[in-house]
């Protein structure tokens, strides 16, 4: 192994890290809805990992193409821009659908009271809420589509640095090192999402968050729009 593919394997390693830390929208989406939907932790070890895979996947299968073809990396720099502005916007858009179906879900939880009368002639008021009777339901009926949405949100996004300051530089040694170098840079950002959500959630659920349970998607949508906002407006 050369040593320039040596350091180009270290680099993708520190930039896999750093590139996923500091981009919010690999893990907030997650950490949210993990508690929003209450998904198991197994549940959210795959979705994560699935959707990462689906974020790398798509930018190492468009850095092999451009290798393979010789096409220009200003080329597909230009449409790794393109893709993540579709990225951004689709999160935006998934972001304020959620939000506002959080709305509406802690409008039909508002609690409310009845009277209760016993036979006895006791009347007391008995807290209740419509939204709780049947919440699991919904939850099931509603649930399919939030995985997806999210993979295809992810596949959209693109690892920026990958193909112009990774792929391509290791591509001039050899097809090997290029490989290895996509492979590594990879790993390191699906553990580092995955790594970074479970901590997050598992601090989240030693919280004592049951007067927010009622706005929590609303809070989840809002989270996520933000993630969106700050992709697209602040470059994070």
């Amino acid at each position: 192994m050369s040593n320039e593919i040596t350091v180009l394997i270290i680099a993708a390693a520190s930039i896999g890290f750093f590139h996923t830390i500091f981009g919010p929208d690999h893990y907030v989406p997650f950490i949210v809805l993990a508690k929003a939907k209450k998904w198991s932790y197994m549940k959210t070890i795959m979705i994560t990992i699935i959707c990462g895979i689906g974020h790398v996947g798509s930018s190492v299968i468009l850095g092999l193409f451009g290798v393979g073809l010789g096409v220009a990396v200003g080329k597909l720099e230009i449409f790794e821009s393109v893709r993540g502005n579709w990225a951004a916007w689709a999160l935006i858009v998934f972001g304020f659908v959620y939000f506002i179906y959080g709305i509406k879900q802690a409008i039909k939880n508002k609690p409310h009271t009845h009277p209760h009368v016993h036979i006895d002639g006791n009347v007391h008021d008995h807290k209740h809420s419509h939204a709780q009777e049947h919440s699991h339901v919904h939850e099931k009926e509603g649930a399919s589509y939030v995985p997806w949405a999210l993979f295809i949100v992810f596949v959209l996004g693109p690892c920026e640095p990958l193909i112009p300051l990774l792929m391509y530089p290791a591509a001039k040694h050899s097809i090997i090192g290029m490989v290895l170098v996509a492979t590594i840079f990879s790993i390191v950002t699906i553990s580092t999402m995955l790594a970074t959500v479970l901590i997050a959630t598992f601090g989240i659920n030693l919280m004592p968050l049951k007067k927010l349970e009622r706005y929590v998607h609303a809070l989840s949508g809002f989270a996520i729009l933000l993630c969106g906002c700050a992709i697209q407006f602040l470059g994070l």
